[in-house]
């Protein structure tokens, strides 16, 4: 069973994520992970992340794993370094190639597979590209200023004001909801779920009655 976690950045949904797939027993994917990774091998081949051809070629000769919760590069852990301002900066354009999309997805599909066919997977395109046949698939939102305060407590955030942060989500909002490959929409069948109010474990609540909807027999008894 693949439950799906979509949205925006600073919505929560890395959060609920693990939180759903910790009560679940299953193992996480974070997707973005995977194309910050990509990006930091384009930028360590010094290659331009406009150029698809080049981005291309640099994906395809690296490795990228996602380990117990880590993304590495080549063999080794690079979760700092992918949250890197080098990296925030190119991510979007090395991410809107379709041809990178499609190797980065068809290893996302590897991942769960080896997994047995069951995670919980977090992005901006998994009910709807990567498993469009998810059991559950979830959107999770929340207002703009909502989204930046929570993004300033990320190391990520680099000592940023809250309004610069607000506007570098617009930007990425905007570049991946309007991106040809894959932009981020929610899925026709999603539910959306607007988090700018809602605590984490009133999220994942819901999201694990999504689950046992689908799945009765996973309800824990009484």
């Amino acid at each position: 069973m693949v439950i799906a976690i979509d949205g925006p950045g600073g919505a929560g949904k890395s959060t609920v994520a693990r939180a759903v797939a910790d009560l679940l027993g299953l193992e996480h994917l974070d997707t973005g992970a995977t194309y910050r990774a990509a990006t930091l091998a384009a930028l360590r081949a010094k290659v331009d992340a406009d150029d698809a051809a080049a981005v291309l070629r640099a994906v395809s000769e690296s490795d990228i794993e996602y380990l117990d919760g880590i993304i590495h590069l080549d063999g080794s852990p690079v979760a700092a370094a992918v949250r890197g301002e080098e990296v925030n900066a190119a991510v979007s354009a090395v991410s809107a190639h379709p041809e990178v999309r499609k190797v980065i997805v068809a290893g996302q599909r590897d991942w769960v597979a080896d997994r047995g066919g069951s995670a919980v997977v977090e992005g901006r395109d998994i009910g709807t590209v990567v498993f469009p046949d998810a059991a559950v698939k979830v959107f999770i939102t929340a207002r703009s200023e909502i989204r930046a305060a929570r993004r300033a407590g990320d190391a990520e955030a680099a000592d940023k004001a809250v309004g610069e942060i607000e506007a570098d989500l617009a930007r990425r909002d905007h570049f991946d909801s309007t991106r040809v490959a894959s932009p981020l929409r929610p899925a026709e069948d999603a539910v959306v779920i607007d988090t700018s109010e809602m605590g984490v474990a009133e999220v994942t609540r819901l999201v694990m009655e999504l689950v046992y909807e689908e799945r009765p027999g996973l309800r824990p008894g009484p």
